[in-house]
């Protein structure tokens, strides 16, 4: 699957410190039980990534909206 196309998939996700000072993305779903853990640095760039992303697909919604006008 790549990373445009549509799912049905579900799953949780939780996020949050470790005690070992890492930060955790756990992924739940059916037949998935994925904790991934990252540097605090790695952790902030993630972030700025998931902002970017946001910002994009934001940008692309209004963008399609203004069109269907």
């Amino acid at each position: 699957m790549g990373i445009d196309k549509q799912s049905e998939l579900a799953a949780n996700l939780q996020i949050g410190p470790t005690s070992l000072g890492m930060v955790r993305i756990y992924v739940e779903g059916e037949g998935v039980d994925l904790p991934l853990d990252f540097d605090p640095d790695e952790a902030q760039e993630i972030a700025e990534e998931l902002m970017t992303a946001a910002a994009a697909a934001r940008s692309m919604a209004s963008g399609s909206s203004k069109k269907k006008r």
